[in-house]
């Protein structure tokens, strides 16, 4: 049995519930989007998924957007590979204060676009900042700066098929 808590703690420190919101910048720096998010973070215990992501994403015109995100584990890493993405996430063994996480992913159905994101967790572990660098073919094309808030630890209090504003104990 993989014990994810143990093989990746920098990870297991964002299990949880986190609400923030997704800002989205062209190569020149001018803003083209952004949308609040809801994210449920899991370290199910199961080998088969030992981490399982939900995003609940919603913008101010009512537009909504759910992602969900199940992991497989392999050598230090999570591995994402799903209908949108395949890719990996890992522990930044050089950093000393275990805050960062980095991750490199390729959209599927879309030649040539890959992104890399580096996640920074606070050392109080209530927040974080996120930047992802999206290339296509090698040429950086957009930035997106994520702000997040843990709104719980306990995600498994969240039912439903949206979990986009409920109420939830810290």
């Amino acid at each position: 049995m993989t014990d994810l808590k143990l093989h990746m703690p920098a990870l297991a420190r964002h299990e949880g519930v986190w609400d923030g919101m997704y800002r989205y910048y062209d190569a020149e720096g001018n803003k083209t989007d952004e949308h609040a998010s809801r994210l449920v973070c899991r370290i199910t215990g199961d080998d088969a998924v030992p981490y399982h992501q939900t995003n609940n994403y919603s913008w101010a015109d009512g537009k909504t957007e759910v992602r969900d995100f199940k992991t497989t584990y392999s050598f230090g890493r999570i591995i994402f590979d799903n209908e949108l993405i395949y890719g990996w996430c890992t522990e930044i063994p050089a950093d000393d204060f275990h805050r960062t996480l980095m991750l490199y992913w390729q959209r599927k159905g879309e030649e040539g676009l890959e992104l890399y994101e580096m996640i920074q967790l606070s050392d109080c572990g209530n927040l974080r900042n996120r930047v992802w660098h999206w290339y296509r073919k090698g040429v950086l094309i957009q930035r997106t700066l994520i702000d997040e808030k843990r709104a719980s630890h306990n995600w498994q209090q969240i039912t439903g098929d949206s979990f986009a504003g409920e109420p939830l104990d810290a």
